[in-house]
């Protein structure tokens, strides 16, 4: 029961952010409905072409959990009901914002990035050695994911105070911006120094890069995305010189 519904929620998912993009739902893409709000968060357009790699890791997963030999699979045992929800989570989201209901969008984004961050840990908590194939189609997808997801999560409560008039207290929107940056990037200092996750911090460097180049004209914004950017990287090589020992880690062996 359990393997099947993790396979319809998945192709279902997909299937609904391709009908967003391809009606579109209520008459606007996902990227129309972001470019009405001049956030400084929100990176360039190619930058949300990482939503295909997510899919296609997420039918990857769906295929690989529903094998005959990882119906036992602890592990996947115990996160399948948290990726139904996650996927419930990012269906409703995409409903939600494409009929611009932001505040109940950051409510589902909430939602979606809890689900995630629980797979994440549950994924995790066995120091133990997984085969090649769980490493590849979970572990690493979970990731890209829920690092997507936090930065997804950041940029959508930009647009929501955005939405709703806050005027930051006074602070400039460019401050503003860059103290984003560094809520975000502290995020994977921790994900690439103690978690030893040079995937989730890959995310962030990618969509730092993007900000960069989406607001270069926009003083401070893209100076500090990009030196971020290279803090993390930096954050990257040290954790994965660190990383034996800490979290699940692939075999040589094939699944």
């Amino acid at each position: 029961m359990r393997q099947i519904t993790v396979l319809v929620v998945t192709v279902g998912t997909i299937l609904v952010n391709y009908l967003a993009v391809t009606l579109p739902l209520n008459g606007l893409t996902t990227g129309e409905i972001s470019d009405r709000f001049p956030v400084l968060f929100t990176p360039a357009g190619y930058v949300f072409s990482i939503w295909s790699v997510i899919y296609l890791g997420l039918l990857a997963y769906a295929l690989y959990q529903a094998l005959p030999g990882e119906r036992a699979n602890s592990r996947l045992r115990e996160i399948g009901w948290l990726y139904v929800a996650s996927g419930l989570a990012n269906s409703v989201w995409i409903v939600l914002w494409h009929n611009l209901q932001i505040g109940w969008s950051v409510v589902a984004m909430l939602l979606l990035l809890a689900s995630l961050s629980l797979i994440y840990v549950r994924l995790r908590q066995e120091r133990t050695e997984v085969s090649s194939g769980e490493w590849w189609t979970t572990h690493l997808v979970f990731s890209i994911y829920l690092g997507w997801i936090t930065v997804a999560t950041v940029a959508n409560v930009t647009i929501l105070l955005y939405d709703a008039g806050w005027n930051g207290f006074g602070i400039a929107p460019e401050l503003w911006a860059v103290i984003m940056l560094m809520v975000a990037s502290g995020l994977g200092a921790y994900f690439a120094l103690r978690r030893h996750d040079i995937v989730y911090v890959a995310v962030l460097i990618w969509a730092l890069i993007g900000i960069a180049v989406k607001h270069s004209a926009v003083p401070s914004v893209p100076w500090a995305a990009s030196g971020l950017a290279l803090v993390l990287a930096i954050c990257a090589v040290a954790g994965w010189l660190r990383r034996p020992g800490n979290g699940p880690q692939p075999t040589r062996q094939g699944a």
